[in-house]
């Protein structure tokens, strides 16, 4: 442990190039409730969650869309009740034409219980929604390394 105890999230901060764009996609799609919005200096905000608890803030700030290249986040990864939650969860993305990187649920890596679907919201930022078992019968897009890395 650290000299300043132990650290949980608290939330993630996403930078997003039009928010209504992006409340919809988190909202409608993904399920989350704007609990707070507002405007600072010109640059739109809304503080996300469920049941009441911030997950997530959407700054209206980006100029571009996400881009894997540069530093920063790499994925955001959510995780739901049950693999029928997460098959669920990638049925709704398809009718909205979500992109995805892997065909279908696939294992976090070789044998893993643990996996997922992972896909981009609408600027790019890269998604996983998983759970911890129940992914046994998936495939593993990469054999040698964690499948959430390499997408």
């Amino acid at each position: 442990m650290s000299a300043i105890g132990t650290l949980n999230t608290a939330h993630i901060g996403i930078n997003v190039t039009d928010l209504d764009r992006s409340l919809s996609f988190y909202g409608d799609v993904l399920g989350f409730e704007v609990i707070g919005a507002g405007d600072a200096d010109g640059r739109r905000y809304a503080f996300l969650g469920q049941d009441g608890r911030l997950t997530l803030t959407l700054w209206q700030q980006a100029e571009g869309g996400y881009d894997a290249g540069l530093a920063g986040l790499h994925h955001l990864a959510f995780e739901a009740e049950s693999i029928e939650k997460v098959r669920e969860a990638e049925t709704v993305l398809k009718e909205r034409g979500v992109t995805f990187a892997y065909d279908g649920v696939v294992a976090h890596g070789e044998g893993a219980a643990s996996g997922g679907i992972f896909f981009h919201d609408p600027d790019g930022t890269r998604l996983e929604i998983s759970v911890p078992k129940g992914a046994e019968e998936a495939p593993a897009p990469v054999a040698a390394a964690p499948t959430c890395g390499f997408f």
